[in-house]
């Protein structure tokens, strides 16, 4: 067992970015455009923290690591297919992520938008295609799972809300309501597939790593929504200050930042005691959480 969190932090991501490399089109596969697209906006890029926690998740539950590096590889796909799409001039209209021009800057819209449609579907391929679950009902559930969370009782539908709030006054239970879809719902897919790939968790446990992941999720756009304020381009990878810019409502305009800091700690506080139950087993999912706190501030 690698013990810094460093180190397998690491070793994750270097399996993610593996199995990842291996399962994407080849760029000279027909049609070579649109898969060098989809290679150029997943790969070499990200801190993969969706699969992150999709990892920490399966060691908590003793999943297999194959099982879940599956699962994770799917979660990724399904973040990657919404950066490209979000991206586009219909949605925030942005040229830089993760340092380099976005998909639809680098190639064309047309193939931007066949780019992310093409990495939704192949996330939903890998998680059919190979045994993830020892009960195949379960498995079915996980794909579910996975496709409410992208769909529009989830990110999508937190993507609609975020654009048609734009130049709105929200109070800060309508703005989390946003964030729990748009942002968290990923996050708690990628926790809950992860567990999932093992059956030793009964229903109880389960729900509280759902609440866990919950709190994370919202903690993770709180962290967001610091950046945009006080961090460059050049250390966020993609153009800073463009929720200010287009009058988006955010964590720090509600809240300023010093609340926004303190309800990013107060949510951190709150993963960690819903975690408590699970003693040493929960190490990593704190470390990851820790992480997503302070990769930022």
């Amino acid at each position: 067992m690698i013990v810094d969190f460093q180190n397998w932090a690491t070793s994750c991501q270097a399996r993610i970015e593996t199995f990842l490399q291996a399962r994407l089109p080849a760029i000279d596969c027909v049609p070579e455009r649109l898969h060098k697209a989809m290679r150029y906006s997943v790969l070499g890029g990200g801190k993969r923290v969706r699969p992150l926690l999709s990892f920490a998740a399966g060691e908590l539950a003793g999943a297999d690591v194959e099982r879940v590096t599956t699962v994770a590889a799917a979660v990724e796909l399904i973040h990657a297919y919404s950066l490209v799409h979000d991206d586009l001039p219909c949605m925030d209209d942005d040229i830089l992520r993760r340092g380099k021009p976005t998909c639809h800057v680098e190639f064309d819209e047309a193939t931007a938008l066949l780019t992310g449609d093409s990495l939704q579907t192949l996330a939903f391929e890998i998680l059919a295609e190979k045994r993830l679950t020892d009960v195949p009902e379960s498995q079915l559930e996980m794909i579910a799972h996975l496709a409410l969370a992208a769909g529009s009782r989830g990110m999508a539908g937190g993507q609609a809300f975020d654009l048609d709030s734009v130049g709105k006054p929200l109070s800060l239970p309508e703005l989390e309501y946003m964030h729990i879809h748009k942002t968290g719902a990923l996050i708690r897919a990628a926790v809950m597939l992860g567990a999932r790939c093992s059956s030793r968790l009964n229903a109880e446990q389960l729900g509280k790593l759902d609440h866990f992941a919950k709190c994370v999720g919202l903690a993770f756009q709180v962290v967001d929504d610091v950046l945009d304020t006080e961090a460059t381009t050049a250390t966020l990878g993609k153009t800073a200050g463009k929720d200010a810019e287009n009058n988006k409502p955010t964590y720090v305009s509600i809240l300023g930042i010093s609340e926004a800091r303190e309800l990013a700690k107060k949510l951190q506080c709150d993963a960690d005691k819903v975690l408590n139950s699970f003693g040493e087993g929960a190490l990593r999912l704190r470390q990851v959480t820790d992480f997503i706190i302070k990769r930022k501030f």
